[in-house]
Order: C-alpha cells, then structure tokens, then sequence
C-alpha cells in the first residue's frame, strides 16, 4: 500500500479526464498532485474510453487505501442551428435574419432550427444567443415553423452552431436519449455522482434521480438564468450543485455572473449541499506553465466563499500542462487557507442549523474544536448525512468520516474538509471511542496528548440517528500491537 497524508487544505479539487490525462500514469499523477476527485465529461469521449478511466481510478482507491471520487458528467440538450450552403453566413447588424423549420442549407437571410420547442416558448423581444453569444438576434416576430429576428450583434456564423435561450423558460427534457445512455453507463461504472446539465426548473431533476434507482448522487448543474429564479428549490432537491460558469456566462452579462456566484455558493452552503465551483479557474494553464494573476484571484475567491471544490476543466482534459494546473490550483488553496481571516471570511455565510439533534450537535462540534484546542472531528457515518452537517458549519478542525460503505466514502470525496475512511462499522460505546482514537493517530489527524471531539448516533449503524458527542484524549499508544490494516 502507498502512503500518502490526508490533504492539508479543506477544499476538494475536481479534475476532468480527457486526452491529455488519459493514461494511468497521468491520472495518478494528477491524484498525487492534489486531484480528490475526477470529471468524466459524457460529452466527449466513448464509453469504452470512460471506462478504462475509471477502472484506472478504483485501482488508485486500492494502491493508495483512499476512496476516490468520480463525477460522471452528462451533457444535456444541445440546442443548434443547421447547415449553410458555403459553410458560414456572414450576419450585418441590422439585418433581418430568419430561424425557421426548412431544412435546406441556409445563407445571410436564413437557416434551419430543428427544434420545435424554441418555437412554443419564443415571444416578442426575446434574445437568441449563437455561437456562445459571439451573435445575438433579437425577435421581431415567431410562429410555429418561423422566428423573425433582427441582428443586434452580427459576425460569421458557421455549420451547427449552439444557440442558447436566455429570457424564457424552453420547455426541453433535461435528458436527452444520448444522456439516458450515458446515465445508465455511469451507474453500471459505479460513478458517485451524477452531474445533470441545463437544469431549468426543480421538475428536472425527477427523471434522472428515477434513473439512478437510489445509485449515487445527483448534482444540478446551475448555467440557466431560469434556474437561478428557482435556486432555492433546485438545491433543495439536488444532492449538490455546480456553479457552471460556461454557459451561466453566455446568457447572463459577465459582470452578473461574480455575485451569482455568491448567491449560488451561500444557498447550497446554507442549505449543506457541496458546491462545486466550475469553469476557466485557470483557463490560460491550457497552453501556458503558469496562471494570470487574475485567474489566481478568481481561483482564490471561491476558496474564501467556502466553496466545496474547485474544477478544473480543459486544464487537465485536454491542456499542455495538467498537473502543473492541479499542483498551482493546490497551492493557491493551501495559500488561501493559511490566511488568518480565512475562518472569518468563511463564517459571513450564515448557517442556521434545523430543529434536530444532529444539527444542534454538528453546530455544538465546532465550538468545542474552538475552546478544547481539538484537532479533528471523527464522525462514525452510515449515508453521510452527520458528516455533511458538520462541514456545513465549516469547523476548524478537518474531519474524519469514518464508514463501513464504499460508496457513502467516495461521495464524501468532494465535501468541505472531510478525509473519509471505509472501516468496519462498531458495536458499541468502547470500541467507538477506542477506534475514533486509532484512526484518528494512524492518519495523522491527531497526536500524543491531542484531543478529538466524536459523533455518533445510538444505537449504532442506524442512519440518521446522530445523538452523542464525546471529547475523547489521545494517549498515544493506541495503535501499539496493531497491524497496518488501516480498517481497525
């Protein structure tokens, strides 16, 4: 078995898998580096790639002991244009330019748009965005087979081009067949996450959550200006949500996207879901060895807001220096977290716990870290949910997830301070505190004359069920006799 510490840092690092990380000797390389946690990006790539990468990861679980999380991320509907006869248009501001249902090859007064659903939800001065927003037309006039628009920003606009809806609900299924392929693959791989695309409405999230059959977790990709007017329900539903500064930045103006951000952030914070915050942190490590000060700035604020995870993209799926990226991404964290109003900055995101045990408990563990001087919190965890308590508060101390489930572990893997272990579960009071002790030695969390602060719920093994918290001291001879088994 290889050693390798715990993470210094609390935020997780989510690095995407593609051609510039394909082999094993990269992706565990990238681990080593500081990845928690890998993207499978569904919308590139075949299955059979996908899966080579992923048997690549659990065989890294087994070489270091350390569960390893793997996000499984599906593309989602993908709104385009049809096909010009030479290829491209060139549209004059201006002009009139016509979307209609004609499936012959376009020009600079029209193309074909094979999607009826735009049709049905299009009005009267709504925005059409092309291309990533590099065009933008303006509707004068919709019917069922045609869109009038006038061009309010032109340019060449070429073959199959994206088109992105941004005053109106479109009513489309969040999954296509494409996705359903993928989604049933995912859950045959056993990916712990599930990352649903161009999320609209809190409705869009019941089929995939019906696909998954009770496997993984699902994570609501928030890029729609529609789905930030329902923010608070989405998360509710979500198990987690991304911040998906791609397209969010697309259909929103780029100064409206920082405080979405926030928004974003403080709601899945407030409401304990991890969030993960995605796209171009450190786009220019695509083809250059070091970042822009401000993509370190950008890289560091979502550490400040207390952000679950930061994701890497193309830095890693498809750049020239993809472990420089993860090793800079590390360092900018460990750096942000050494500032000592780093806890300060955390806490201005309010976290009122519920009316429950578990939460009066997960809140009392912080401040019992902040007077004893603890230096971690073990929590003894079936599905996780205590664990996912406790880091909502954003303690000082990390915390040690200990579980007898492999999956529950690797879900951990993208949540706020948390080192999950998989150990066999416990019988009672006794071996609780005595195993809390040893784990918490043999992974350096803890040590001689320390103290631990343990949550646990009674009787043991009972999801849910958090209702002890025991300061326990570390003597510091607890793993003598013991093998290196680090289950026991």
């Amino acid at each position: 078995m290889t050693k390798l510490p715990p993470r210094s840092r609390k935020v997780r690092i989510l690095a995407t898998l593609g051609p510039a990380s394909d082999s094993a000797e990269m992706i565990r390389a990238l681990f080593v580096a500081g990845a928690d946690a890998f993207r499978i990006n569904m919308s590139h790539g075949s299955h059979e790639d996908h899966a080579r990468r992923i048997a690549t990861i659990r065989a890294l679980e087994k070489e270091f002991h350390r569960p390893t999380t793997i996000l499984g991320d599906l593309q989602g509907p993908k709104l385009r244009v049809g096909t010009f006869d030479k290829g491209l248009a060139i549209l004059e501001v201006g002009a009139p330019f016509a979307l209609d249902r004609d499936e012959t090859p376009g020009d600079a007064r029209r193309v074909n748009l094979p999607h009826p659903e735009i049709y049905a939800a299009l009005m009267p001065d709504t925005r059409l965005l092309l291309d990533d927003g590099k065009l933008v037309l303006r509707v004068k006039a919709v019917s069922d087979t045609r869109i009038d628009t006038v061009v309010e920003v032109g340019g060449a606009l070429s073959n199959r081009k994206g088109v992105n809806v941004p005053d109106v609900v479109v009513p489309v299924p969040a999954l296509t067949d494409k996705d359903r392929r993928d989604l049933s693959f995912a859950i045959e791989q056993g990916c712990d996450w599930i990352a649903l695309s161009f999320v609209q409405r809190p409705e869009d999230l019941a089929e995939a959550r019906k696909l998954m059959g009770g496997h993984g977790a699902l994570m609501a990709k928030i890029e729609k200006p529609s789905a930030v007017q329902r923010l608070e329900e989405i998360v509710e539903l979500a198990d987690g949500v991304m911040v998906a500064r791609g397209d969010l930045g697309v259909e929103l103006p780029p100064h409206a996207v920082p405080p979405l951000q926030k928004q974003i952030v403080a709601t899945a914070r407030r409401l304990g879901r991890p969030v993960v915050v995605a796209t171009q942190m450190l786009e220019s490590m695509i083809k250059s060895p070091s970042p822009t000060r401000a993509e370190v700035s950008d890289v560091a604020t979502a550490v400040y807001d207390g952000a679950d995870a930061i994701m890497l993209s193309a830095e890693t799926a498809a750049g020239d220096w993809p472990v420089e990226a993860v090793s800079m991404m590390n360092s900018i964290a460990i750096s942000v977290e050494r500032d000592p109003g780093y806890f300060g900055r955390l806490h201005y995101t309010e976290t009122l716990p519920d009316p429950t045990t578990a939460d009066a408990l997960a809140e009392a563990a912080g401040g019992i870290v902040s007077v004893v001087g603890a230096s971690a919190i073990t929590c003894f965890t079936s599905s996780g949910s205590t664990v996912r308590r406790v880091a909502r508060e954003r303690p000082a101390a990390p915390i040690l997830a200990l579980t007898p489930r492999d999956d529950t572990a690797r879900k951990l893997g993208i949540t706020w301070g948390v080192h999950a272990v998989r150990t066999k579960d416990i019988g009672n009071f006794e071996e609780m505190i005595g195993k809390a002790r040893r784990m918490a030695l043999r992974h350096g969390m803890a040590n001689k004359g320390g103290k631990i602060v343990v949550l646990a719920g009674v009787p043991f093994g009972t999801p849910g069920s958090t209702n002890v918290i025991h300061v326990a001291a570390i003597r510091g001879d607890e793993l003598k006799g013991r093998d290196e088994n680090p289950s026991f």
